[in-house]
């Protein structure tokens, strides 16, 4: 059965992206503060389809582990047009589901790779998204935005953020207005690291008393 997740990186100081966020300047030019551990991992260039990265160590076994078991994605369009200009063809491997107004066909890319635009709410892009998955994982992707909607719907089963140790001052944070009573939450793993701290969590929605 698929379990809906998230896995995103922010800073000591809970943000997820910097300010003036764009098509030209994707993450408010954060990516490298907060994602640094990321970026030293081989395995995170071999999903782009390039040479990079300095590291090949349990790191980038989290970063295999988490891409083998997503079988789609839910992303919000500020986020898909961020990176749409710059992102390699077939980067997620797997249908993306983008909650946008906007009314536009699917861009089908080579591979694997095919962006549905969702005018209808997240019920429905995790509908399709599901049929997508066939029993993998359904990771939302953000932007931060997007992950605070699937969280206080109660919709979220885990997450797994990486804690950078940055403080950025100001930003988006991830967890800004956060339903505090939607879920009993309980650490399953803690890995630390030279560059972050890995922190999985499991949501259980309580029940309306």
């Amino acid at each position: 059965m698929s379990k809906i997740i998230f896995d995103s990186g922010i800073s000591l100081d809970g943000f997820f992206a910097g300010d003036n966020r764009g098509p030209s300047n994707p993450m408010g030019g954060v990516s490298g503060k907060i994602h640094m551990w990321t970026l030293n991992q081989k395995a995170f260039w071999e999903y782009l389809g390039m040479d990079g990265g300095k590291e090949d160590n349990f790191e980038g076994q989290l970063i295999r582990d988490v891409n083998a078991r997503t079988g789609a994605f839910i992303m919000g369009k500020r986020m898909f047009e961020e990176g749409e200009a710059s992102w390699p063809e077939d980067l997620y491997k797997a249908d993306v589901y983008v909650l946008t107004h906007e009314k536009r066909e699917p861009w089908v890319q080579k591979g694997t790779t095919t962006f549905y635009f969702i005018n209808d709410g997240i019920e429905s892009a995790l509908e399709k998204a599901k049929q997508s998955a066939k029993g993998k994982d359904i990771r939302i992707q953000g932007g931060a935005n997007t992950i605070q909607q699937f969280l206080n719907a109660g919709l979220i089963h885990e997450f797994f953020i990486h804690i950078a140790p940055v403080f950025l001052g100001s930003g988006i944070r991830l967890f800004d207005g956060i339903d505090k009573d939607k879920y009993g939450i309980q650490i399953e793993e803690v890995i630390p690291s030279d560059l972050t701290t890995h922190l999985r969590y499991k949501l259980t929605k309580k029940l309306k008393q």
